[in-house]
């Protein structure tokens, strides 16, 4: 199973877990061309797209996606925010229900973020084992088990939020919206020092902010309190990501 980021920051967020047979879309916030050409054009293949909430960074594609015949899943109130509850392929997730689509089973859960019912997802495959996929939460009140490979927010650093708005660089509002909205990085390193991580394999860092974020010190933080694998999430971004590496 590979990973491949297409997207992944304020001007897009989307995602594919896939083999030769099928394919994962996690999130459709890029344009469709963008997304199609990620797949090789090989739309038939793809099992489902799942989406976390309603905002467009998560979801610009998706009445094309829905227009491809593809299912979207995501929670009644994203529909319902996105305008598409009333879709012939929309399918309506609720926390705690595994889902299966294709040979993908998906368990959402509820996050913290500014949305209308905003969901995080772990997805279970034979080949990818547990995967936690996890964005656009200031927090998460959970713990999970038996990860294999975690794909989670680290929007942006306090330090540098904070000096920004001394500098009079972001407005304090911004600032405001951005910790009640989205994971910081050091809530990123405690969640997942809070969780087992034996048997994870890979830790992709997300939506990182453009401004307030620094990829290199991220990583490097990350690897040292989890002594994993760390990668950046950036377009073109193409990595195994399977139960036991090869």
């Amino acid at each position: 199973m590979k990973l491949k980021v297409i997207g992944s920051s304020s001007a897009g967020n989307a995602y594919i877990l896939e083999n030769d047979q099928e394919a994962l879309l996690i999130e459709c916030g890029v344009q469709i061309a963008k997304i199609k050409q990620a797949l090789g054009y090989q739309v038939r293949k793809v099992a489902g797209c799942i989406v976390s909430h309603e905002h467009k960074d998560h979801c610009k594609s998706v009445k094309e996606i829905l227009g491809l015949g593809i299912n979207v899943y995501a929670s009644y109130g994203t529909h319902q925010a996105m305008q598409t509850e009333s879709h012939h392929r929309a399918r309506f997730v609720h926390d705690g229900k595994v889902e299966t689509i294709g040979g993908f089973k998906i368990k959402p859960f509820n996050v913290k973020h500014d949305a209308a019912e905003p969901f995080g997802y772990l997805i279970n495959h034979a080949e990818t084992g547990v995967v936690l996929f996890l964005t656009d939460s200031y927090y998460s009140e959970y713990k999970f088990s038996d990860l294999n490979n975690i794909i989670i927010e680290a929007n942006y650093c306090q330090t540098i939020l904070d000096r920004k708005v001394r500098e009079g660089l972001n407005p304090k509002f911004l600032r405001d919206r951005v910790i009640t909205s989205h994971m910081s990085l050091a809530t990123c390193k405690d969640l997942l020092k809070a969780n087992d991580l034996t048997q994870v394999n890979n830790i992709v860092l997300i939506h990182l902010s453009d401004g307030n974020s620094n990829a290199a010190q991220f990583k490097k933080e990350v690897g040292e309190v989890t002594g994993k694998p760390i990668y950046i999430a950036q377009p073109g971004l193409n990595i195994d990501f399977n139960k036991k590496p090869f």
